[in-house]
């Protein structure tokens, strides 16, 4: 009897450990970091579709969307660090409630602009060098399906998919690829934007495949984003796949495991 209540004590304390440890991991996943899994093409080649990562909640402060309304009652934001040009941003869409992901562009009081397919900042252009092509194979991609777009369309099923890639430098010294599939759009000459007090201006590295600031929130755009609206920092790409599901190995990107988002 003394060892079966020693077991059956045993399997209570595993039970009561896992338990513990889900609760933990729950709380940790809601206050500190989010799961975000690529759904689109418009960050490639930085962030591509079947990538997955974790959202750093904690980079700049909480804001309604980052942090259980229940923990954190506040309407506004509290910045803790002030986000940085060139940061990889997860935030909530004003306008439809979905999570983007973009890269940080504009800072509050910038002017932004694009004039034939380069950005300006401020007036100045940002420095752009060639950096060859950014090649993949034509076919349906992640869950949802969408075929990449290709600037040697018309391209068919199992063909190379070509685009122009190039390296662009941030005023502050950050530099990431980009790609250009086509010239000559409206993506490609914009108006000019200033950025307000407490907003951010976003674009995507696919330039030409984003729906981002230089779009207005009618259209599908992001249009200027207020800090609230933001959820965190892309850090890091946890795992990575190219098939329709995760559970397909074979598909898998072990190259892109751990891999840091710059």
């Amino acid at each position: 009897m003394a060892s079966k209540s020693k077991a059956d004590g045993g399997i209570k304390e595993t039970i009561k450990t896992i338990v513990y440890a889900l609760l933990i991991a729950g709380v940790f996943r809601t206050l500190f970091f989010q799961p975000f899994w690529i759904p689109s093409g418009s960050m490639k080649d930085t962030l591509l579709v079947g990538d997955f990562l974790f959202v750093n909640k904690m980079a700049y402060g909480y804001s309604k969307y980052s942090c259980p309304f229940s923990l954190c009652p506040f309407e506004g934001r509290i910045l803790a660090r002030a986000p940085e040009r060139g940061d990889v941003v997860v935030f909530r869409h004003p306008t439809n409630g979905s999570d983007f992901i973009k890269r940080l562009i504009g800072l509050p009081g910038d002017t932004v602009q694009m004039r034939d397919g380069r950005l300006y900042i401020n007036g100045e252009p940002v420095k752009m060098e060639p950096a060859g092509m950014f090649t993949e194979i034509f076919h349906k991609q992640g869950p949802q399906g969408y075929y990449p777009h290709c600037s040697n369309a018309p391209v068919g099923e199992g063909g190379v998919c070509k685009k122009e890639r190039f390296i662009e430098t941030l005023p502050n010294g950050v530099s990431h690829h980009i790609l250009n599939i086509r010239d000559g759009g409206y993506a490609d000459n914009t108006e000019v934007f200033t950025v307000p007090e407490g907003e951010y201006f976003f674009m995507g590295d696919n330039r030409d495949n984003s729906q981002d600031s230089r779009f207005p929130r009618v259209s599908g755009g992001v249009g200027m984003l207020p800090a609230q609206y933001l959820i965190g920092r892309a850090d890091r790409i946890m795992f990575s796949a190219a098939g329709r599901s995760l559970f397909f190995f074979w598909t898998w990107r072990a190259d892109r495991f751990f891999k840091a988002v710059e």
